[in-house]
């Protein structure tokens, strides 16, 4: 497992992984399982994405966690997050309400209804407005055509907010993006998203014979529309779940990519419909290789050197 994995791991909502371990979690609290406990002494700070008791002094991040409350050592830790890491996407305590609701309440499913609102009039304030297009360069209509938003909680902490969509513009899911540079937890979700396949709305727009991108995360997914290409996105190169899978199975079949893979050659339009930049690194070539066994025509296309991911190669093709 390289870094890029276990950064991955350290990032994963410290709360969450408490809760996957049977830790009733309450406002950031719960009865500390590593000594006799009666009064809720084990606190999680999700700016850190740690936890620490303030009886016994156990602290550390999450898989510290693991190791320490499954008794396994850290390779076997790692090995369990990584194996339940699908399921942080939707299930976690540390999962939150919308920007104007504080409470969390124990919810099991999306409720679409008190979030869809806040991206029928998106808001971009000052720190958004920088990250999408002062660094990222990123094409005002593409923004629009996403309907990402933008808030701060009570602490200041200025966030951007993604709505996930279905292909038939339902939304299912919401992405929180932390603006502030280093700060963890990077990204929060909603009880109940499903923020799997991001973008399926742009399948309805595609023309005969027109090729397909697909990134790995919502970022490059944003640069690959600002540089005039259709494409939708993976959220991580270690989390493609089997729903997602199956829903990229049928993708030929829907008729959304008008002409077959031999009309495309016939046209000079590539071998394939699909088309993917694989991240610069071990993780995004494995999360090429998975999706090379789902759609077999997908094209593999090779970033330059010193260009991590699309974002940056697109950041190099705009001249900066």
């Amino acid at each position: 497992m390289d870094k890029f994995e276990l950064q991955k791991l350290r990032d994963l909502p410290i709360e969450g992984v408490a809760e996957r371990l049977g830790l009733q979690v309450s406002r950031h609290k719960c009865l500390c399982p590593f000594h006799d406990d009666n009064h809720p002494s084990l606190s999680f700070k999700v700016s850190k994405n740690t936890f620490r008791c303030f009886v016994c002094g156990a602290s550390g991040g999450t898989i510290d966690l693991v190791m320490k409350y499954l008794n396994k050592d850290f390779k076997e830790a790692c090995r369990w997050l990584a194996e339940g890491s699908s399921q942080f996407i939707v299930h976690s305590s540390q999962l939150y309400d919308s920007p104007q609701t504080s409470d969390i309440r124990p919810e099991t499913s999306f409720d679409a209804s008190r979030y869809f609102r806040y991206f029928e009039r998106p808001f971009l304030n000052e720190e958004a407005r920088r990250f999408l297009f002062e660094e990222r360069r990123l094409d005002e209509r593409v923004i629009r055509w996403c309907r990402l938003t933008s808030w701060k909680d009570k602490q200041g902490v200025p966030w951007l907010q993604i709505p996930y969509y279905d292909r038939e513009g339902r939304l299912v899911g919401v992405q929180n993006r932390n603006l502030v540079r280093g700060a963890m937890p990077r990204f929060r979700f909603p009880q109940g998203s499903q923020c799997g396949i991001y973008n399926l709305p742009v399948l309805n727009l595609l023309k005969p014979g027109e090729q397909l991108f697909i990134t790995e995360g919502c970022s490059d997914c944003w640069a690959m529309l600002s540089a005039g290409h259709k494409a939708i996105a993976i959220p991580s190169a270690t989390l493609l779940t089997k729903k997602d899978k199956e829903l990229l199975t049928k993708l030929p079949s829907l008729g959304a990519l008008g002409a077959c893979d031999a009309l495309l050659a016939k046209n000079g339009a590539g071998v394939g419909s699909f088309h993917m930049y694989p991240d610069n690194d071990a993780p995004g070539e494995r999360l090429f290789l998975q999706l090379k066994e789902v759609l077999p025509s997908l094209v593999h296309h090779q970033l330059p050197p010193g260009c991590k991911d699309f974002s940056d190669y697109y950041l190099t093709q705009i001249g900066l």
